[in-house]
């Protein structure tokens, strides 16, 4: 390998090809599939795409790069940070989001990504806790704010651990592939998001103790809103269940 995993960017390129079968299954890759790649390394998995769907567009920091993913075919690479990209504007437009996320930015990417309605199938590559958030349950351990945001835009379709020596270099912590299928938005995404980010910038605190010191409601009313969804004052965020988050943030709207 010519080009050494910068630790700073989360990079833990894929070099075992076996795991591509897997990966196009849970992604339900068709001929006219257009996919976005967050991350694509060293092109192992854009290469296979390329060669299955109709065009990839690869958003890559790491401009060391270029020479292993140039002449790819039917597909665009997009220098610079994946959160900057402006996917809307992509031409043709991506509905699929098929990556081995960088380590680093997996769970903020994912959550910005929910947001745009053009996509509708996620398959992502994440570190195994990361993949475990996506979905857990209210009053568990791993339950937060992505995993409220997820739950309200999507359902879960595939779930793959996936072995540490299939990356180079080869992690210290488990990954698992994980896919999920676009079910809808709730009404107000934009201040369900805000509400729901506030509520768990405090994780020991009561809810209405953090809404507060996030600047979404004072005290008062964050307990009143709690109150109208039948909850006490007391209640910590990791109690409400994804579809009480949307209650509550149109009680606060």
């Amino acid at each position: 390998m010519s080009v050494t995993p910068r630790k700073d960017l989360g990079q833990h390129f894929l070099v075992d090809e076996n795991i591509l079968r897997v990966i196009e299954r849970l992604a339900e890759l068709a001929p006219d599939d257009v996919v976005l790649e967050i991350g694509p390394g060293l092109g192992v998995l854009t290469r296979f795409l390329a060669e299955r769907v109709a065009y990839v567009h690869a958003a890559e920091v790491d401009r060391r790069l270029e020479e292993q993913l140039a002449a790819i075919e039917r597909t665009t690479v997009h220098w610079g940070d994946a959160l900057d990209l402006d996917v809307p504007a992509l031409d043709p437009p991506p509905h699929k989001l098929v990556a081995n996320l960088p380590y680093n930015v997996a769970t903020p990417l994912v959550a910005e990504s929910l947001a745009l309605g053009q996509l509708d199938l996620w398959c992502v590559m994440v570190q195994r806790e990361v993949a475990d958030r996506f979905f857990a349950k209210p009053s568990t351990k791993a339950y937060g704010a992505v995993s409220v945001l997820v739950q309200l835009a999507a359902e879960r379709s595939g779930f793959h651990p996936v072995s540490r020596e299939v990356f180079r270099p080869r992690p210290n912590v488990d990954s698992a592939l994980v896919a999920f299928r676009r079910v809808g938005l709730p009404a107000g995404y934009p201040h369900v998001k805000r509400v729901v980010a506030a509520a768990f910038a405090h994780r020991r605190k009561t809810l209405p103790n953090s809404l507060e010191l996030a600047g979404v409601s004072s005290r008062a009313q964050a307990a009143a809103a709690l109150e109208a969804i039948g909850r006490d004052a007391a209640t910590r965020a990791e109690a409400l269940a994804p579809a009480e988050f949307v209650t509550l943030a149109e009680a606060l709207a």
